[in-house]
């Protein structure tokens, strides 16, 4: 794990974008309750391929193909602690393989977020977007306690803790963080209007609070409908006070129909593209994509980034990422 002084996270200006709606779109299998994770058994060059073409498109960071990954996921298939902690490992492991891939093209710096999701995740029956558990505080520290550990001693350079739905879980996280001090994260929430979180308590109200931790390196917001994210933006800035920079990553725009199981809109990249340079004007620091996004639209984030750069450092530096950008253009 990178020392967190070593974190240099302005240089992080595009995130990557989905991982299980993308490999699903491949092809993989994603319908059982690890969601994603599954694709370690079956196909993990397939994750590999989905990394290394967002590193192409101009992602400077990368999560792992671990958000759904617990003991508790895992004891549900018959499967032992042993086997979830190999998976969190597998996850690092593949990212830097296509980290090590990609650098034979291009040298630039890439880092590696090793993705956690919230407890509702585990659940896999769309808690993480209410955030309304039967489970005590203690319960819920330990729960993040146990992979953050296992993490902490692989060589991604931080923790994503994403999608997170409540101020207590954030609480929980922050508790459970502070039990290896060494350990970078960034804390993502995912919210439900342009001022609350999924389950109720103001952004701003979790913002401050997260923005104490020395740990934290970032605030998020992610798997949120685009239009909100630019009042969220606001949101998070004021109660972090300036103390801790904002990413964004939200979902595509599209809906998921659960009676019909069924994604419904429209996908647009270059719309897509078009609302992250709203979002860096923003404040943004980092733009990236959630659900339903894929190679096409970091692409376009990336050249909503070169074009900001272009306005702070001049045309050579957007004329360099907006290379970088469409090198995957093919």
């Amino acid at each position: 794990m990178t020392p967190r002084d070593e974190l240099d996270f302005p240089s992080i200006r595009v995130l990557d974008g989905a991982m299980a709606t993308e490999l699903e779109r491949r092809g993989c299998d994603i319908s059982g309750p690890l969601w994603s994770a599954h694709v370690l058994d079956t196909s993990p060059k397939t994750i590999a391929a989905v990394h290394l073409d967002y590193l192409r498109a101009g992602a400077d960071c990368i999560s792992t193909t671990s958000y759904q990954v617990s003991v508790q996921g895992y004891r549900e298939l018959g499967r032992d602690s042993r086997e979830a902690e190999s998976a969190l490992r597998q996850a690092v492991e593949i990212a830097e393989q296509a980290r090590n891939s990609y650098a034979r093209e291009d040298p630039r710096s890439i880092r590696i977020a090793a993705s956690l999701g919230p407890y509702g995740a585990a659940l896999h029956n769309g808690a993480e977007y209410h955030g309304r558990y039967e489970i005590g505080f203690d319960d819920l520290v330990a729960f993040h306690a146990q992979r953050l550990a296992v993490l902490a001693a692989t060589n991604a350079d931080l923790i994503a803790l994403e999608t997170i739905p409540s101020l207590e879980e954030a609480r929980a996280i922050l508790r459970a963080l502070r039990q290896i001090p060494s350990l970078a994260a960034w804390i993502s929430f995912t919210c439900r209007d342009a001022i609350h979180v999924a389950h109720g308590e103001p952004l701003r109200e979790c913002t401050a609070a997260v923005a104490e931790s020395p740990q934290v390196v970032a605030i998020g917001i992610n798997c949120t409908a685009p239009h909100l994210v630019a009042d969220l933006i606001g949101e998070a800035q004021r109660g972090a006070g300036g103390r801790k920079a904002v990413i964004v990553y939200p979902n595509s725009g599209e809906t998921w129909n659960a009676a019909t199981r069924i994604w419904e809109g429209k996908a647009d990249a270059a719309g897509f593209g078009v609302m992250a340079h709203q979002w860096f004007a923003a404040g943004a620091q980092a733009v990236g994509g959630c659900c339903r996004t894929g190679p096409a639209h970091v692409a376009a984030i990336s050249d909503a980034a070169a074009e900001g750069a272009a306005v702070r450092f001049g045309p050579a530096r957007r004329s360099i990422l907006k290379t970088r950008a469409r090198s995957s253009a093919g």
